[in-house]
């Protein structure tokens, strides 16, 4: 060999990470929490857990999650300082489904090339989600996979850890029939299906450039929104005096029916109505575009609902209230009835359990109004 082969030569840029590093610190001091001893740069992040110890029983909840396919948006279209509210809205809000309030944060970065301009972009997305999360970002790894991964290419995934006490678990044991099913408005797509979105655009030939008058923007634009996360206005209305939250669930993968068939116990049904809410246009322009089956789209797809949340009747009003002053469009999409009361209707597919869970009946009847 007429030169000698560095770690530089084989493909990995120590400088170009510890500049990155120089550059995320700005954004990583504004996602902090009282609790948190030490600064970035250390082996572990630390969080102080007196508050905890004070706890009755204290149960930890931890969720990891990465953005799927999404990135490869963010990549297309060159901007990186929105992609970590999908990150964050993956992991946090699925704490707080039961009714867990999350504490910290660590995230994983590998990329083909370390370039310390665009790792800080990404990490600035994570930060600013995890602030409104109120999340603490307590540390991080970025690595470098020449090889693995072509220069302009990354992924990321994150975990979080929260805590709830025992006797304020939520979950299919508090409910009941006669509960509410309210829904929670989506941003968008948030980061689930997005195989099957690329896959229809790409195979309609649309660029991402292309402007969609259904959108009043670019596509672009529209599928690299950011996911709304929802955990800090959930746990304000889980605390709200007067508003007894049973279950949560959080509309990813799967869809809505199969998502809230796993926080319903056996032996109940929640019947929901299409009629009560019309999806942003990107679903039924997607739907039309690919001429995907509305079963594939809502098992796919969030469809306009990004969370539900199950409570008492004589409590909705108050919880539309409080949710719609935090901006969160909030509506009645079903009701709880015992299995054998259900009005199950002809012609629609119910689900029953998803994810290894068996849990309670949910059936999705009528038709969305038109836009």
């Amino acid at each position: 060999m007429s030169e000698p082969i560095t770690y530089a030569s084989a493909g990995v840029d120590v400088e170009a990470g510890d500049k990155a590093v120089e550059l995320m610190k700005a954004s990583v001091r504004r996602a902090t929490r009282p609790e948190v001893l030490g600064g970035l740069g250390g082996f572990a992040g630390m969080f102080d857990a007196s508050a905890i110890a004070r706890m009755t029983r204290p149960v930890l909840a931890t969720s990891t999650d990465g953005v799927g396919t999404k990135v490869a948006i963010a990549q297309a279209l060159d901007r990186h300082d929105t992609i970590g509210f999908d990150l964050v809205g993956m992991v946090v809000d699925d704490i707080v489904v039961c009714g867990a309030e999350p504490l910290f944060m660590t995230d994983y970065i590998a990329t083909g090339k370390v370039v310390p301009e665009r790792i800080a972009a990404i990490v600035s997305g994570i930060a600013a989600a995890c602030a409104q999360a109120r999340v603490a970002l307590v540390g991080g790894e970025t690595a470098e996979h020449p090889g693995l991964l072509e220069p302009d290419e990354y992924d990321v995934a994150g975990a979080a850890t929260g805590v709830v006490e025992y006797a304020d678990v939520l979950g299919p044991d508090r409910v009941v029939p006669g509960d509410v099913v309210l829904a929670l408005g989506s941003s968008g797509l948030h980061s689930n299906g997005y195989s099957l979105v690329r896959t229809v655009v790409g195979a309609a030939g649309w660029a991402l450039d292309r402007e969609v008058p259904e959108f009043g923007r670019t596509l672009g634009e529209e599928l690299l929104t950011p996911t709304r996360v929802y955990s800090a206005d959930l746990l304000d209305l889980i605390r709200t005096d007067g508003i007894d939250v049973h279950a949560l669930s959080h509309v990813t993968g799967g869809g809505l029916a199969a998502n809230l068939a796993r926080v319903l116990p056996p032996g109940v049904f929640a019947r929901l109505d299409r009629a009560t809410w019309t999806p942003p246009a990107v679903f039924s322009t997607i739907g039309a575009l690919g001429r995907v089956p509305r079963t594939d789209l809502e098992r796919t797809l969030n469809m306009g609902v990004g969370f539900v949340a199950m409570l008492p009747a004589d409590q909705v009003d108050a919880a539309i209230r409080e949710l719609g002053q935090r901006g969160i469009p909030t509506w009645v999409v079903g009701e709880v009835t015992a299995l054998e009361d259900a009005p199950v209707a002809e012609g629609h597919e119910v689900v029953s359990g998803a994810k290894g869970v068996t849990g309670g009946a949910v059936q999705i009847v009528g038709d969305h109004p038109l836009a």
